[in-house]
């Protein structure tokens, strides 16, 4: 579900640097990814849109709040082995395969709780939604990049 606070894409500045930009990308990839998963959830599950958007938002806060832990320490771990934070294609689907089997994890009882349906029908429910989500944070993720870039990513890439 993105990349927040207290994570800087541009460690060298220290732990506090670009939160707006932090906010900027967990509001935006949240409210787009609620604007399309809401709908086609409600149709793909046969549920009610009111459900599935109880469901949606409760899991993109809970995503937002493991983002927050998560990209903290993935930046920092990719800072500490590379020594940037410019992430290859590669290394953007590792990032996006991780995160989601975290969610996956935090989420699952919730939705089972929340519908009343079986530990198994949320297993595949949220995996559908952890696939979705997989494809929609590698793209979100790199458009953002593109269209927010970090002044020493254009310097890595003269060097």
């Amino acid at each position: 579900m993105g990349n927040y606070f207290g994570t800087t894409r541009h460690l060298d500045r220290g732990c506090h640097a670009l939160p707006l930009d932090r906010l900027r990308h967990a509001i935006s990839f949240e409210l787009i990814a609620l604007a399309i998963v809401v709908p086609l959830g409600a149709l793909a599950f046969h549920m009610p849109v009111h459900d599935i958007g109880v469901v949606g938002i409760v899991s993109a806060t809970l995503a937002t709040l493991w983002n927050i832990v998560y990209n903290l320490g993935f930046d920092h771990a990719l800072q500490r082995r590379t020594g940037s934070t410019l992430k290859s294609g590669r290394v953007r689907i590792l990032h996006a395969v991780l995160f989601e089997v975290g969610l996956l994890v935090v989420l699952m009882p919730f939705i089972a709780w929340y519908l009343g349906i079986s530990i198994w029908q949320a297993f595949v429910m949220d995996l559908s939604f952890a696939l979705f989500y997989m494809g929609y944070a590698f793209v979100f993720n790199w458009a953002y990049d593109r269209v927010f870039p970090l002044p020493e990513w254009s310097a890595e890439a003269r060097a």
